[in-house]
């Protein structure tokens, strides 16, 4: 028996296709094809189905699956307890993260970690869009917002608050900005995933929505930042996006009492039985990093809702 042909079939099913198995793997796809016909030539079934869009696991290859996944795990997991027992934590950690997350917490993160595992590598992706952890063989995930996949291991680390926030430029020659409604009066920098027709606010008088004109609307939250800080309008940020320009005075957080979107904030990983000490360790000091720069801010659960006129421009 060749276990590499087993472990090269279970890794093809879980990446999806030949090809991503094998820049997952670093081999050649002919070869990694080559090796999937010999397991099926030796076995005497079709395991795969293949077309020229996706792979589908027969019958057989569905229950060869399910034995082979379950004892390449086991055997995984018997090497790297042993690996990880002989001393501290090493090897490759594969990060992936929102690019707008903020630089000076992945920055913090990354330190963190290499003084604590000075052996561990880490490589860090930033991308926006959704990633596939088990098929792009990535092994922990910040992540923000609402959950898709729950098969994943997902560990809550708190809630991302945006609020109102201007440069003192821009407000010392604008109109007062005392309530929401006052918005309408102003020059309001929109991040597209909040809306281009209007925000919505939540406070202790319950939730309002303030119409928007949609003069400036940005798909990029670093573009929308920047013109804020350069004294261009009112801009609904991330509180932790904005800690350091709060406490330098570059940006006022206006309309304290009120916060708009929430979103939650989590750490998630792949589930498997035994979690290796570089990852742990990941998970320890990203969580302490996070939670020291999330806001404390809480949504009203029990709000009442309205929507106010607005004219702005």
């Amino acid at each position: 028996m060749d276990f590499n042909e087993a472990a090269v079939f279970v890794k093809v099913v879980d990446a999806g296709s030949f090809s991503a198995a094998a820049r997952l793997l670093g081999l050649p796809t002919s070869t990694v094809s080559t090796r999937v016909a010999r397991l099926e030539k030796r076995i005497g079934a079709t395991l795969l189905q293949r077309t020229t869009r996706r792979l589908r696991l027969t019958e057989s290859g569905a229950v060869y699956y399910q034995h082979a996944s379950t004892g390449l795990s086991h055997l995984l997991d018997a090497e790297a307890a042993v690996t990880e027992s002989a001393g501290e934590p090493k090897g490759l950690l594969r990060v992936t993260a929102p690019a707008d997350l903020g630089d000076r917490i992945l920055v913090n993160i990354i330190n963190r970690l290499r003084r604590r595992c000075p052996l561990v590598r880490v490589e860090m992706m930033l991308i926006d869009r959704y990633v596939d952890l088990i098929a792009e063989g990535i092994d922990v995930a910040i992540r923000v917002g609402p959950l898709k996949n729950t098969t994943l291991i997902a560990k809550s680390v708190g809630h991302a608050f945006w609020v109102p926030f201007a440069s003192p430029d821009y407000l010392k020659t604008s109109p007062p900005l005392d309530s929401p409604s006052a918005l309408a009066h102003h020059s309001c920098l929109q991040f597209t995933p909040l809306g281009g027709n209007s925000w919505t606010f939540a406070g202790d008088g319950g939730t309002v929505t303030i119409p928007m004109p949609g003069k400036v609307v940005i798909n990029d939250i670093r573009i929308i930042h920047s013109m804020a800080l350069a004294g261009e309008g009112v801009a609904l940020l991330p509180v932790y996006l904005c800690r350091s320009d709060g406490d330098s005075g570059r940006l006022t957080r206006v309309l304290p009492e009120w916060h708009a979107k929430v979103d939650q904030i989590h750490i998630v990983y792949p589930r498997q039985r035994f979690i290796p000490s570089r990852l742990r360790a990941f998970i320890d000091l990203a969580s302490q990093e996070l939670q020291q720069w999330l806001d404390d801010v809480r949504p009203l659960s029990s709000a009442r809702s309205k929507t106010l006129p607005g004219d702005g421009h």
